[in-house]
């Protein structure tokens, strides 16, 4: 990380910081390669906690002046002005992704609210936090899209989709996912907002062995799938998502529609397209979301891919 680089760093987050918003977003996004020397650095806003991220280890150097600026940016007026509290910096390209402390007190769960919605984070002692910031209008899609349906959620992971989904009305979401600990987590968040639990479902298994059990309670007017790149020894992108698809037609209701995702940078929307026509023709392209505008890419093809399909009437 070259000092220009860390200079336009600093100014990004200084002037995030003078202007923070009410609720949870990500405030410098590296990874869409708008900003040379910066590719592997991210920072997000989670309200009073600034969260930034490394993806790829610096040199020894490199990361005491990173450090250095940070502590510089948390006696300056912006940080002060913000509200902010504790300052982390998280090691994602280390095993355990270490979560480093350079300001405030230890944290292991936050809470964030995200379109009027509350969601536990956790801090410190995993990869991902408890909520994908980019998927922020996926979420605000389905909540749109919800009411009165019935909604299927497959690779939940913590419920964001089903959390969205019940505040917009839907008559039941059933989550599936092979982490039950995320599921509980899921459970959590939905209390947060006091829904009823009894119109939500938790499956804790892996769907290509659970094909029955996600059928039976179906038919769904909306599935969502939006599983990892890659999960070792239960999933990967370019072997088994066209397995998923084939399947969609038999989950779904004769109006329904489809949200499928994918959040690999080196996969484009195409990746889909073509794939839906081939393995469930039936389902006709509509539109792809639109990315969240702090989520900036240099390829509109690298960035999170959200994708509608619906049944094509005979």
């Amino acid at each position: 990380m070259l000092p220009d680089a860390l200079a336009t760093l600093q100014q990004h987050l200084s002037q995030a910081l003078t202007q923070v918003p009410d609720e949870t977003r990500r405030i410098f996004h590296g990874r869409g390669r708008c900003w040379a020397g910066l590719e592997h650095v991210t920072a997000d806003w989670l309200q009073g906690v600034v969260l930034v991220s490394l993806f790829r280890e610096p040199a020894a150097s490199e990361l005491d002046a990173l450090v250095e600026m940070l502590s510089v940016l948390t006696r300056g007026q912006a940080w002060k002005a913000s509200g902010a509290h504790t300052l982390l910096l998280q090691h994602r390209y280390l095993p355990d992704s270490h979560m480093q402390l350079l300001l405030g007190e230890p944290i292991e769960e936050w809470l964030i609210s995200e379109n009027g919605l509350r969601y536990k984070l956790d801090l410190g002692i995993k990869q991902n936090n408890g909520l994908f910031l980019d998927m922020r209008y996926g979420r605000r899609w389905v909540q749109q899209q919800a009411t009165g349906k019935r909604v299927l959620n497959l690779f939940a992971y913590t419920c964001g989709f089903s959390v969205a989904a019940i505040a917009g009305g839907a008559e039941h979401v059933v989550n599936l996912d092979m982490a039950r600990a995320a599921l509980s987590r899921g459970r959590d968040n939905h209390r947060l907002n006091e829904h009823d639990l009894s119109r939500v479902s938790f499956l804790g298994h892996e769907l290509f062995k659970s094909w029955g059990k996600v059928k039976k309670t179906g038919p769904y007017d909306l599935v969502i799938t939006d599983p990892p790149s890659f999960q070792k020894g239960s999933f990967a992108l370019s072997r088994d998502y066209q397995k998923i698809l084939r399947r969609l037609p038999e989950l779904l209701t004769e109006n329904g529609t489809v949200l499928a995702c994918i959040n690999d940078p080196d996969t484009g929307p195409d990746f889909l397209v073509q794939g839906m026509a081939t393995e469930a023709p039936e389902l006709v392209f509509q539109e792809r979301l639109e990315n969240p505008p702090e989520f900036p890419d240099i390829s509109p093809d690298s960035g999170l891919k959200a994708l509608v399909f619906t049944r094509s009437q005979p």
